[in-house]
């Protein structure tokens, strides 16, 4: 028992030490960006985030109500 603990640990404290790797040797220290607004592949492709897709979506129909109602 104690065995698989002390591993469990080791294998924990080893994927920290590589996840902190980047950010010790990074002058600004941080990780990129993982959403899809901010790549600039995804934006030249048309691919927008479900959250900004449901944004704009809402605006439509919004305008839409208020061109049938007014």
């Amino acid at each position: 028992m104690i065995e698989i603990i002390a591993i469990s640990t080791l294998i924990i404290a080893i994927s920290m030490a590589f996840l902190c790797i980047k950010l010790v040797f990074r002058k600004d220290g941080r990780f990129s960006s993982q959403h899809i607004h901010d790549s600039r592949a995804m934006r030249e492709r048309g691919i927008h985030c479900v959250m900004d897709q449901d944004c704009e979506q809402r605006r439509k129909s919004r305008l839409a109500v208020n061109e049938i109602n007014g």
